[in-house]
């Protein structure tokens, strides 16, 4: 059974996995299943996490299916249903009524039931990975939209219906070198009265205590501590020292919940044309990786996702930008334990003012629910993976319309949005348009996506000069990041003698162009190879990619190296030698 973390984050709530077997209902004919007669549709078994295209007969499926499995309640109280991921929209139902409803594949949702009976319990889950109306943010793309439960999901029990969401834990340094924690806690109350209450919270051998008198629905505190200079260890890629945050809720004494995350003390911040980690200038080099497996789909286990980073390490990067969407919090925890550097961005990729899209009727950044998913993405990607030390810059509208007047008030929006939920970190976009982006004045750092010598034959050097000298005045005073760059190759095909496009040679060719060009730039502060591995596209993009898939991963869909691996380790490892850049 899959864990939503690779810890215990509560010791006083009871935890059961909802991982396992479910029974999937497809209609028997057509995309579209009603939950009133769902039992008349195919049932198929199916192992949670998954996706339903792991499925020899819905491989290609693309529309709507019901997920049904009962659980029990063996204690009265508060239960609670957490749901990690679910792809790519879900309405559940508990005993047949409606309790919650969610959309977007790549962030976690949770569901308060205050007054379920004990014994057993019918669960299921509408799902859809539908294009169209329903989603402004799941449109054909240059990867797959799967469908299924895609990531853990559990039981939580709770003796209380008072409890703490979340903490928030933001460290600095102070003027004589201590550091200093904020703690902001998130407490809710779903009964109708006021409690008094004590919040205790444990960090690094200190104790901090608030008195909460916690109102109807939703409740914030604060409270800071202190460390002296050298009672705790800097997190950092060379040492990557993690520390236990634990809360506790109690009533005379009592403890009537408890949660808890890891956390690193480090500090992340731009100073004119450099990004600072721990007050000192970094270098970040590594790879795009989005979440897919020809196996797995995008619900890969720990062991692959475990696998995944042994290769980007054995690569020599120190850092990957989760493209593009929010990654699975198992992938966040191991990046903190190993110290790599994670870019983290809202799900929105390749949206225009001029697109059409699976028969949508208004074109995608014009779509009515788009601005609103898009509020709700951020607002789940930033509280939820708020904790992670590994995340060092979020980001938001990966290629989307940046050119025009209401892409920009977009770009305004949602970067506006991000800072206000944490000032603690810089944020970006990759934006791809430099004759006419307007939009480089938003974020903290400036991002672009380039393939100067694969959709171009330009020599590197003469355009990146070429390059800088275009945007100079839009990005002047900010740290520049090479976000993508790359080019595809057909694992297995050789060409030694033409070097031909699609052949491993020329990838090979175009990653040593551009890596001798950027990792020495002194205008550029981080450059992400696109990308890891070969991902599965929508059929849409078939025509432009090969065997239906983006093929510009240094290893194929199984992980299989191609001749660039070699040269990118030698590369990203020189790096890592060198003064100022590790």
């Amino acid at each position: 059974m899959a864990r939503p973390r690779l810890f215990n984050q509560h010791q006083k709530r009871f935890v059961r996995t909802l991982d396992g077997e479910w029974d999937f209902y497809f209609p028997k004919s057509g995309s579209r299943i009603d939950i009133s007669d769902y039992q008349n549709g195919e049932r198929v078994t199916i192992e949670v996490p998954c996706v339903w295209e792991s499925h020899a007969k819905y491989v290609n499926y693309r529309g709507q299916a019901i997920a049904r499995r009962t659980f029990c309640v063996d204690r009265p109280g508060l239960a609670r249903l957490v749901f990690k991921g679910i792809s790519h929209t879900a309405t559940i139902y508990v005993d047949g009524k409606q309790v919650g409803f969610h959309h977007n594949a790549y962030t976690p949702f949770e569901i308060d039931l205050p007054n379920l009976e004990v014994g057993e319990h019918e669960l299921i889950a509408h799902i859809t990975n539908e294009h169209g109306e329903v989603s402004a943010l799941h449109i054909p793309n240059d990867y797959y939209n799967y469908g299924g439960i895609t990531r853990p999901a559990e039981l939580q029990l709770l003796d209380s219906r008072v409890y703490i969401r979340w903490v928030h834990f933001t460290p600095s340094i102070a003027s004589d070198g201590s550091w200093k924690a904020n703690l902001r806690a998130k407490v809710v109350n779903l009964e109708n009265e006021t409690h008094s209450l004590e919040l205790t919270m444990r960090l690094a051998g200190e104790l901090g205590t608030a008195v909460v008198d916690a109102k109807p629905d939703e409740n914030f505190m604060e409270l800071e501590m202190r460390f002296d200079e050298g009672a705790v260890e800097v997190w950092g890629p060379e040492n990557p020292e993690l520390y236990r945050l634990e809360a506790s809720l109690n009533v005379d004494g009592t403890a009537i919940d408890d949660w808890s995350d890891r956390v690193g003390f480090r500090t992340v911040e731009v100073k004119g044309e450099s990004i600072l980690l721990n007050s000192e200038p970094i270098f970040l080099y590594g790879f795009n990786r989005h979440e897919d497996h020809a196996e797995y789909g995008c619900a890969l286990p720990l062991k692959q996702i475990e696998a995944d980073l042994d290769l980007i390490q054995d690569l020599g990067a120190n850092a990957i930008r989760a493209s593009h969407y929010p990654n699975d919090e198992r992938f966040l925890d191991l990046c903190d334990e190993r110290g790599i550097l994670v870019w983290e961005e809202n799900h929105a990729r390749g949206l225009h003012d001029d697109a059409s899209c699976g028969g949508q009727k208004a074109p995608p950044m014009k779509h009515p629910k788009f601005r609103e998913q898009c509020r709700l993405v951020n607002e789940e990607m930033v509280t939820e993976h708020y904790n992670h030390p590994s995340i060092v810059i979020w980001g938001a509208l990966n290629e989307c319309d940046s050119y025009s007047e209401y892409g920009a008030s977009c770009y305004k929006e949602q970067l506006e949005q991000i800072r206000s939920l944490d000032t603690s970190r810089p944020h970006t976009y990759a934006s791809c348009f430099p004759d006419t982006d307007i939009c480089q004045e938003y974020p903290d750092i400036c991002s672009w996506n380039t393939y100067f010598n694969w959709y171009s034959n330009r020599s590197i050097p003469e355009a990146l000069e070429g390059f800088f000298e275009k945007l100079k005045s839009r990005i002047e005073g900010k740290p520049f990041i090479m976000s993508e760059f790359g080019g595809g190759a057909i694992y297995g095909f050789r060409d030694p003698i033409r070097r031909g496009r699609w052949s491993e040679e020329y990838q090979e060719i175009c990653l040593k162009d551009c890596l001798d060009s950027y990792l020495s730039h002194s205008r550029i502060s981080g450059a992400f190879i696109w990308q890891f591995c070969d991902v599965r596209v929508d059929d849409e993009w078939a025509m432009s990619r090969p065997r239906t898939m983006n093929n510009k991963g240094v290893v194929d869909e199984f992980r299989r190296p191609k001749l660039a691996y070699e040269l990118v380790k030698r590369k990203f490892l020189a790096m890592k030698e060198s003064s100022g850049r590790a």
